[in-house]
């Protein structure tokens, strides 16, 4: 199994991990706080989000790329000199960014719900209690980098875990005390629920140091054996490292600007226009991406497992090899998150419903398990964009992941409004498709141009990948159906906990068995499917 394959895999477990468990908390935490609390959860995330990418400047990404290259060319001084360094400018950059966060917060919560809401002072303190989490995050994240610059992805996968699972019971237990114990106000439980993020943030670091002790003395001796460096000064390695980093503070910050323009325009067009749609924006925006981020978990793995050895290739001028990866990871993609964006699709009234509770309200129900639908399949656009901006990166192109997500968030800016006007808040969803879709597209014609790619092969196993995904659907569709003659999922979450495990299962079933016999899965993922012969024997 390749190198990319595997740190795929390993970054995928967990992200995956870690995504999953940040689903799973929503939903003891919404029953605790109610959908106005998950309100106040987003608008201060969304904020959050945006200057922790700035505060970060792209600079862990850049790490990974800047120390794989040195690798390469076998100077591991200049890596260790730009951990050194960069760790500075991100605890630097981190304090800046709290501050700018935690003294301007009345001004964005004023944006979000307008200065006369009563709920005015309440989104001002969570998103000061968030911002805490600036200080500790950019700093940690540039050891992970420097980690992945050496295709050591564990540190990665185990701290993000931790940091997750860490952050969720701070986060669970400070609620419950608040709200269940003390029966104090639910504010106060949402301002604890944010300031989570810093004490998860404090548990990564831990780990990190840890793997960092350990693997101390290998890099040492890596050091010693080193008969040549490049000498460069810390002017120029981070000369270097921004030529790397600068357009990819946009690209991490990718779907929160999305979130962002929704967060200032979603209830202010929906009032505008005279429809009643109430909470829409926490509904799209954190609990059902909360379910379509596990396909996207993928695309995260993926692209941070896939740009040190992009960078390797085309620093060694292997274009060859390059091609072949380039091709993989795009393969990858098709086969694994094209069926789970659309499998989510079809069951989305019964995933809503298992994890978030089914409503007495039945229209209302119906209501967020069709955004849920229509949101899913804008999971894969945003794989698809993080996997591509990676190998742009990778290969010395990240100038135009500017262009690409320019054009993005000017189409999402130029249709929101009016498609929430004519559409409700799906119209929202809708726009975000078209601005990803579009940034995708132009990405797909860079790389295809810059390497000369050729995609023949990514092509025709699509397009497999897209009858098969049909075939799953149908059966998955059917399979509901005749589940729900005997269960009703939109009366009873248990119910619609059996229909979605059996539906998922059965497609699930149906698509492995599909792409099995078909030879696709074994041809994109390599020979160690094979595992499966006793259960799916290939005749």
């Amino acid at each position: 199994m390749s190198k990319i394959l595997k740190g795929t895999m390993l970054l995928t477990a967990g992200t995956f991990l870690s995504k999953f468990l940040g689903m799973i908390y929503t939903v003891p935490f919404e029953n605790m706080v109610g959908t106005e609390g998950t309100d106040l959860f987003s608008y201060a995330y969304v904020p959050y989000s945006i200057l922790l990418s700035l505060s970060s400047m792209g600079i862990p990404v850049a790490v990974s790329k800047f120390v794989s290259k040195y690798n390469a060319l076998e100077d591991y001084e200049t890596g260790r000199r730009m951990l050194k360094a960069g760790q500075t400018l991100m605890a630097i950059s981190g304090v800046l960014a709290f501050l700018i966060l935690f003294f301007s917060a009345e001004q964005v919560a004023s944006w979000t719900v307008g200065a006369d809401s009563p709920i005015l002072g309440d989104a001002t303190m969570v998103i000061q209690m968030v911002s805490f989490a600036l200080i500790v995050i950019p700093p940690m994240s540039i050891t992970r980098g420097f980690f992945q610059g050496y295709e050591s992805m564990a540190p990665t996968a185990v701290s993000q875990v931790v940091e997750q699972i860490v952050r969720i019971v701070f986060l669970l237990v400070s609620v419950f005390i608040i709200v269940q114990v003390l029966q104090g106000p639910i504010p106060m439980a949402v301002g604890f629920a944010t300031f989570a993020a810093f004490i998860g943030g404090i548990a990564s670091c831990i780990v990190l140091y840890i793997y960092w002790r350990k693997r101390k003395p290998y890099l040492d001796r890596q050091l010693d054996a080193q008969e040549y460096t490049y000498g460069l000064s810390n002017k120029e390695m981070f000369q270097e490292l921004f030529t790397y980093a600068g357009p990819f503070i946009l690209v991490g910050i990718a779907t929160p600007l999305y979130q962002l323009i929704d967060q200032f325009t979603l209830e202010r067009a929906i009032t505008a226009a005279g429809l009643e749609y109430k909470n829409s924006f926490s509904i799209i925006n954190f609990l059902s991406h909360k379910l379509v981020m596990i396909p996207v978990t993928f695309g995260i793995g993926l692209s941070l497992a896939l740009l040190p050895a992009i960078t390797q290739s085309f620093t060694n001028k292997n274009m060859r090899q390059l091609n072949n990866q380039v091709n993989q990871a795009l393969q990858i993609i098709a086969i694994l998150i094209i069926p789970a964006a659309v499998g989510l699709s079809v069951v989305a009234l019964e995933a809503y419903g298992t994890f978030y509770g089914v409503d007495e309200n039945l229209e209302d129900f119906l209501f967020k398990g069709s955004l849920l639908r229509w949101y899913a399949p804008v999971g894969l656009f945003l794989a698809l964009y993080t996997v591509t901006s990676s190998v742009l990166q990778g290969i010395n192109r990240q100038n135009f992941a500017v262009i690409s997500l320019g054009t993005g968030i000017f189409l999402k800016l130029v249709l929101n409004t009016w498609f929430i006007t004519i559409m409700g808040p799906k119209g929202a969803i809708l726009a975000t498709g078209i601005g990803v879709a579009a940034a995708v597209t132009l990405n797909f014609w860079r790389i295809f141009t810059a390497i000369e790619f050729s995609y023949r092969q990514l092509y025709k196993r699509t397009l497999l990948v897209l009858i098969l995904t049909t075939i799953m659907a149908i059966s998955v569709f059917l399979v509901k159906g005749l589940a729900g003659l005997f269960l009703n999922p939109t009366e009873s979450r248990l119910d619609a906990l059996l229909v979605l495990i059996v539906s998922i299962g059965s497609g699930g079933i149906i698509y492995l068995w599909l792409t099995y016999k078909s030879t696709l899965l074994e041809r994109v993922l390599g020979g160690r499917v094979r595992v499966l012969d006793k259960f799916l024997k290939r005749r």
